[in-house]
């Protein structure tokens, strides 16, 4: 079964992730629909998959990760607008029955992504 999944670290301080709030949506040509929200776990990562099984087609997807929140919470100065506050990555699911695995390695002034399993 198809599933969408993440995780979070924070390679600035080496630790997972916790409490980034992150919205899940599905484009479709210049339409975006807003599927969910979910909130990372104190190992970075989400309670249960993003999308699964039904809920998880082929298509293009956009994760929002609210970085900045996190990391005014963690006590990270910085100038005000920060550098990453908001970032959305947009990826395309060519097979809706693999694992998408989508983690964001996050620092205060930069981020980096892939597709994992």
């Amino acid at each position: 079964m198809g599933r969408l999944t993440t995780h979070v670290l924070d390679t600035a301080q080496g630790r997972p992730g916790e409490g980034i709030r992150i919205e899940v949506y599905r484009l479709e040509g210049e339409q975006r629909t807003r599927l969910k929200e979910v909130v990372t776990n104190d190992d970075g990562r989400c309670d249960a998959p993003i999308l699964e099984g039904e809920a998880f087609a082929a298509g293009q997807y956009e994760l929002v990760f609210h970085a900045g929140d996190y990391l005014r919470a963690q006590g990270v100065e910085a100038e005000e607008p920060r550098f990453l506050d908001v970032i959305p990555l947009r990826f395309g699911v060519a097979d809706a029955g693999a694992h998408y695995h989508v983690p964001l390695l996050l620092s205060p002034y930069g981020y980096s992504t892939y597709r994992g399993s």
